[in-house]
């Protein structure tokens, strides 16, 4: 049955409005995202794309695929009408004047586009294979919503040529400290390094913004520089303010700061307290948390065992690649609120589900088995476009 015509524009102005339609990631055609800070040849790229596909076995994807199914019919049993992106090509790699790059991430969807109100925006990747990742949303724009006139904007391609990425020698503190030590309880044993990107070119991932309305919070890290958000408030216009924050050392900020509701917002305790906490948040109820769930022992051994040899003979071979790390063990932050009152988390998470029910939220736990290897949870593998403020 084809999906039903939507009724309303392109709308979708905050994290917590009632989800009327989503997009759900997917890793159909899955492609592992691979790249060069040279222009490879032919050959190179398709020995990296060979090697890289050991990382993901037709088993491991197949797990995949079938909790994102899963997460599809729990949504649809919500009344949330979902939409699913495709790769149109039959290629995956390109090359540019400055570097060669294979694959993309349409399982973590909402990385690179963001709606804000009646625009949609394609940022600026800060990873180079991610560069022509849009296009695997484009015919759903095209076929859902280019006839109701929404704003579609897509930033200026980056050069992404050099070293971009600059590594930040200073001390950790001591709430930074406080999070390694957690991590590596949990079963995350690398301590996070510092980043920072230049600021030659615009460059943010969209996953660094956090939007509460006309305010966005934009998180200043590896995956997002100044001259971004000058950017994205200059195409924004005065209508909204951009607020800058660098509470968070690493990338995105979606496992971070969490709004519920209006007026109610949960923070990683790990990594943000009451000094650091963005003033734009100082009038709101603030939910410091900072459990979690052991990371899955199942899932560190496969990591270990598969991944890492995978990705070390990758960069042996010059090759740049997220294959070699797991995503943080507060990924069960990563949720994604279906209305005020209602939120979908990843896994079971007691703890967090104890406190929000003492906010008067119910938590419905979606299986995500590999949201640690595949570095995204709910809120991640989806892109809100419409939420309605009844």
């Amino acid at each position: 049955m084809s999906d039903p015509v939507p009724t309303s524009k392109l709308y979708s102005i905050n994290e917590w409005d009632r989800l009327k339609c989503v997009v759900l990631g997917t890793v159909d055609h899955f492609a592992p995202g691979l790249s060069f800070d040279r222009r490879a040849t032919e050959t190179e790229i398709a020995e990296a794309q060979s090697i890289a596909r050991e990382a993901y076995p037709a088993s491991y994807l197949d797990e995949v695929a079938e909790d994102l199914e899963a997460f599809r019919v729990a949504l649809e049993a919500e009344g949330v009408r979902v939409l699913r992106p495709s790769w149109p090509e039959d290629s995956v790699s390109f090359t540019t004047p400055t570097f060669s790059a294979s694959g993309f991430d349409l399982y973590n969807v909402r990385d690179q586009q963001l709606a804000v109100g009646n625009t949609y925006i394609s940022t600026p990747p800060t990873q180079r294979f991610r560069c022509f990742e849009n296009q695997g949303l484009q015919e759903l724009l095209y076929q859902n919503y280019f006839e109701q006139g929404f704003r579609w904007i897509c930033a200026p391609m980056p050069k992404l040529g050099g070293s971009y990425l600059r590594e930040v020698n200073r001390p950790r503190t001591p709430l930074e400290g406080q999070e390694d030590e957690r991590q590596a309880a949990l079963g995350k044993k690398e301590a996070q390094r510092i980043w920072r990107l230049s600021e030659d070119e615009i460059l943010f991932d969209a996953a660094n913004v956090c939007r509460l309305g006309r305010d966005l919070i934009y998180l200043v890290s590896r995956s997002g520089n100044r001259k971004g958000g000058q950017w994205l408030q200059s195409v924004l216009g005065p209508e909204f303010r951009v607020h800058y924050t660098e509470t968070y050392r690493s990338s995105h900020l979606d496992s971070t700061i969490v709004p519920l509701r209006e007026g109610l917002v949960l923070l990683n305790g790990m990594r943000i307290n009451r000094e650091s906490c963005p003033e734009v948040l100082a009038s709101w109820e603030q939910i410091y948390f900072a459990e979690s769930e052991p990371m899955p022992a199942a899932e560190i051994e496969f990591h270990e065992r598969v991944r890492v040899p995978v990705a070390n003979r990758l960069k042996a071979m010059g090759v740049e690649t997220t294959i070699g790390q797991l995503t943080s063990p507060w990924i069960g932050l990563n949720l994604l609120v279906i209305r005020p009152g209602l939120v979908m988390v990843t896994n079971p998470q007691p703890a967090l589900e104890r406190e929000l029910a003492r906010h008067g939220i119910e938590a419905i736990p979606i299986r995500m088995r590999h949201a640690f290897s595949m570095q995204g949870g709910l809120h991640c593998t989806t892109l809100d476009l419409e939420r309605d403020p009844d």
